[in-house]
């Protein structure tokens, strides 16, 4: 007999029937623990290919419905979803307005796999996070003048002031290495931003974190620094600045001529704003040297300018914002704010509070429009932990903020704009079943033991083998802990940023230019076009391009 036909001979004799009681143990299994749902996996993956691969079991996020699942195999389903979406398409229409509003959305580390594992975390595979509905879409190239992969200094003058910087420096030139003071105080070397151009218009502006105000994203829209961790002067004489010479964030905020001139600050960071004899509402005390009270300062300068303000650093005063507010200082936490799984609710703003608190105090009758910048600073903190629970948690909350946004706004005169300022490494792979828990387990290695869906290149989730050489794997019950740190390839105290392309979605006035692959630092001189605060393109130049 051939040897060939023999082979195929007993493949169809043995393996077939095994692959039938495998499939019958994949259905049986399908309700049963966690772990027991491994052992067919176990006993059946050595017989499939990749291309055949049998769905990792895990616990369901939600589980379809007999009827959900019927219709999801019929041809018409898909199709009349993809007509629906095609008739969404053809139904857009270019808005050529010029953008009164505009409000710059920033998911910091918000990576395309942090999204896509959002949307499980939220429900399932086909949910779709707020600004994922937005009609346009592109990618944005991320890496410094001197660096490969950014960090969130360089980026945040990339777009914000369109111009590509230094790793470590804001709102100046790559002309400024890190911590070059004297570089750094040349006019010539110095950015505006694009909150300084609607400034110069009457336009007013703001910013909402839930980072420090004096970190590296705010810092874009006021600060010209050397050093993204000049946040006090304490921080400049600790980090062998000339206290001197090198003039520190906070003091940029409260006393530079763009962040005196914004009519709203929200986020954390109140320490940086007091001395160290100073002991604020939480019972934290302050850090800085110098002896300032730069709260004490802000508020001097609105009296002294009769500027109606409020200064206020809990919830609940946030939502009993008196009318007629121009300007607003919020300073909820001594450091960065707690991410939203820990927050004290009472106390605590959430991101989508902040928001719509920052839109109603900006958005005055009569005004001439405003600049926003809102950021979800902490989906990047958490990344850097590995902490994977809390970065798509917090993934979701800036969501929720875009929402409410959308919801309060008009989308002809108002343009949003969402994106990330650089990527993470935590990868989304694997087979795991459809509807499957995100924080599970994707299929079985080589060495017969199961990895996680999610996984970092690097970080402090490194384990090393045990004792026999085997992987570390961890347990249903350590993956489900909030606080768990995910596994990493390579040890590092911190997990790194990623080089990756980052997303650019865009809805209202003239966000039918936020399309193709386009370098970061492109983002500002749209934004400026479409809200007529170009200082490099006349409105009528604008004018005549629309129809």
């Amino acid at each position: 007999m051939n040897i060939h036909i023999f082979f195929f001979s007993l493949t169809v004799l043995f393996i077939s029937p095994i692959k039938n009681l495998c499939n019958l143990l994949y259905a049986v299994s399908s309700n049963l623990d966690v772990l027991w749902k491994q052992l067919p996996t176990l006993f059946c993956n050595f017989l499939y290919k990749d291309e055949d691969v049998r769905p990792f079991p895990n616990k369901l996020m939600r589980p379809k419905s007999e009827e959900e699942l019927l219709m999801e195999r019929t041809k018409g389903y898909w199709r009349n979803a993809a007509l629906n979406t095609i008739a969404d398409k053809l139904r857009q229409r270019m808005n050529f307005n010029t953008a009164k509003n505009v409000i710059f959305f920033l998911g910091d580390g918000m990576s395309v796999p942090t999204i896509t594992a959002t949307r499980v975390y939220m429900g399932g595979e086909e949910k779709s996070l707020a600004f994922e509905t937005f009609p346009y879409t592109g990618l944005s190239k991320t890496y410094c003048v001197d660096h490969q992969t950014a960090d969130s200094a360089c980026s945040a003058t990339a777009y914000l002031t369109g111009v590509k910087a230094n790793l470590g420096t804001i709102g100046v030139t790559a002309a400024v290495n890190l911590k070059n003071c004297t570089a750094m105080n040349q006019r010539e070397n110095q950015l505006d931003s694009i909150a300084k151009l609607f400034q110069l218009q009457g336009r007013r502006t703001g910013l909402v974190t839930t980072t420090r105000v004096t970190h590296a994203t705010p810092a874009g829209l006021y600060a010209h620094t050397a050093d993204r961790h000049w946040e006090t002067d304490t921080d400049v004489s600790t980090l062998n600045g000339d206290v001197t010479d090198c003039e520190d964030i906070a003091h940029q905020l409260v006393f530079g001529k763009t962040g005196q001139q914004l009519n709203v600050i929200l986020g954390g960071g109140r320490r940086g704003f007091l001395p160290r004899e100073v002991i604020d509402e939480q019972g934290n005390s302050g850090v800085r040297s110098d002896g300032l009270n730069l709260i004490e300062e802000w508020i001097k300068f609105r009296e002294n300018h009769n500027q109606s303000y409020q200064y206020i650093w809990n919830r609940d005063q946030l939502l009993n914002i008196q009318n007629g507010t121009d300007y607003l200082l919020g300073l909820f936490q001594s450091s960065h704010m707690n991410y939203n799984k820990e927050r004290n609710t009472e106390t605590q703003p959430s991101l989508e509070e902040m928001t719509e608190a920052a839109i109603k105090v900006l958005d005055k009758q009569n005004s001439s429009g405003y600049f926003l910048l809102v950021e979800g600073g902490r989906i990047d903190m958490a990344h850097h932990y590995t902490w994977a629970h809390k970065a798509l948690d917090e993934t979701a909350e800036f969501s929720k903020a875009i929402q409410r946004a959308v919801e309060i706004t008009n989308e002809e005169n108002t343009l949003i704009v969402v994106t990330a300022d650089h990527a993470h490494t935590m990868s989304f792979s694997g087979y795991a079943a459809r509807g499957s828990d995100v924080f599970g387990y994707a299929g079985m290695g080589t060495d017969k033991l199961p990895y996680t869906i999610l996984t970092y290149a690097n970080g402090p989730g490194y384990r090393p083998p045990n004792d026999e050489g085997r992987r570390y794997v961890p347990l249903p019950e350590d993956i489900n802990e909030i606080q768990y740190q995910w596994p990493s390839v390579a040890p590092m105290e911190k997990e790194s940023h990623g080089a990756d392309d980052v997303t650019v979605y865009a809805q209202g006035p003239w966000s039918h230019l936020f399309t193709g692959v386009m370098e970061q630092n492109v983002i500002p001189h749209l934004i400026s076009l479409a809200a007529c605060v170009s200082t490099d393109i006349e409105c009528e130049e604008t004018d005549t391009k629309a129809p």
